[in-house]
C-alpha cells in the first residue's frame, strides 16, 4: 500500500512538471456510455475500439539532464544548461554550455583537450573538425562567468540523430545521457 502511495505520489510530481493534465485522466475508466455527458452506443459502434489520443511531443524537456546530474556538472565542472543540438541540416552536432564557476570549467576550454561525442546507438565517436584558415570549430578562450561557451562536431554521414543519447567527453570531463535536440 505504501508503495503504491509513494509511486501515485511521484505520477502527480512528474504531471505536475510537465504541466499537463494527467492527474485528471489517470483513473479515468471507459464505460459503455462513454464520457460524461455523451450517450450511450449500441450495436455494432460499441464493438469499435476507440482511437487513442496523439502523442504529445515535449521537445521543452528533451535536452534536459536530472537534477542530480544538474548539481554534478554545477558542483564539480561549474557548468549547467548543457545542450547537443542538430544543426546545420545535421552535418554538425554543436555542444553547449554555460560556465557559472570560470575556475572549475577552465579544463574543458583547454586547447589541448580533444572534445570527442560519442553515440553508442549509432556507433560513431565524433571529433571537432579543424578548418583550414579558422582552426578548431570551438571556443577555447578562458572561460568567464554567465558566458555561454560551444563547440561543433562533424556529423558527416548524418549518423547522430535528433532523440539520440550522447556522451560527450573533453579530458576528464564526462556528460553523459544526453539528449540530441
Amino acid at each position: 500500500m505504501r508503495y503504491q502511495i509513494v509511486r501515485l505520489s511521484l505520477a502527480f510530481a512528474a504531471a505536475a512538471c510537465i504541466g499537463g493534465n494527467f492527474p485528471s485522466t489517470m483513473f479515468a475508466q471507459s464505460s459503455a456510455s462513454g464520457p460524461v455527458g455523451t450517450p450511450a452506443v449500441s450495436g455494432s459502434q460499441a464493438s469499435t475500439p476507440a482511437k487513442p489520443a496523439p502523442a504529445v511531443r515535449r521537445t521543452d524537456l528533451a535536452g534536459r539532464v536530472s537534477r542530480q546530474a544538474q548539481m554534478y556538472y554545477e558542483g564539480i565542472w561549474g557548468i549547467d544548461s548543457l545542450k547537443v543540438k542538430y544543426t546545420e541540416s545535421g552535418e554538425m552536432i554543436r555542444f553547449s554550455y554555460r560556465v557559472l564557476d570560470p575556475d572549475k570549467a577552465a579544463p574543458l576550454n583547454d586547447k589541448k583537450a580533444e572534445p570527442t561525442l560519442i553515440d553508442p546507438q549509432a556507433g560513431v565517436k565524433l571529433v571537432v573538425p579543424q578548418m583550414e584558415k579558422v582552426g578548431k570549430l570551438r571556443q577555447s578562450s578562458t572561460p568567464k562567468t554567465g558566458m555561454s561557451y560551444w563547440m561543433a562536431f562533424s556529423n558527416s554521414g548524418r549518423r547522430v540523430r535528433p532523440g539520440d543519447r550522447v556522451i560527450v567527453e573533453i579530458g576528464h570531463f564526462r556528460a553523459d545521457g544526453i539528449i540530441v535536440e
